[in-house]
């Protein structure tokens, strides 16, 4: 499965990374009365939310080539910017109508993508696909 993601990366990882997370900066950007309602606890909407970002950001550096990286640094390099793009996101939201920055929201987000981050690592070793030599 990782090799044919590896393969066709440009289709199946990094245009989905872009539109994904285009549909959640615009998502969060939106008043929250314009906002639909799912029924849902809007802590697990950003734990989802985070849970996908940090797999689709962990295969994008997984597979990029021009800095190749080891499983861990990828693990961690996409913990570190979903982590800090939820800072960022709490922080914008201030400025949007009918929302709030909340610590919670941001807990919930930092949980998310670090369970994403968590399963990808299991499913990578799992699988027994093997890494180009990253540093």
């Amino acid at each position: 499965m990782f090799k044919f993601l590896e393969k066709n990366k440009k289709l199946l990882v990094y245009a989905p990374l872009v539109v994904y997370w285009l549909i959640l900066f615009v998502a969060t950007t939106l008043p929250a009365a314009s906002m639909p309602s799912f029924g849902v606890v809007d802590k697990v909407n950003h734990l989802l939310a985070y849970f996908i970002l940090a797999i689709l950001l962990f295969l994008t550096l997984l597979f990029q080539q021009k800095v190749p990286l080891s499983l861990n640094k990828a693990a961690g390099y996409a913990l570190i910017i979903c982590s800090l793009y939820g800072m960022l996101d709490e922080v914008h939201q201030i400025f949007i109508p009918g929302r709030s920055a909340e610590f919670l929201d941001l807990f919930a987000d930092i949980i998310g993508a670090g369970l994403g981050v968590l399963f990808m690592i299991i499913l990578v070793k799992r699988s027994g696909y093997e890494l180009k030599s990253g540093f």
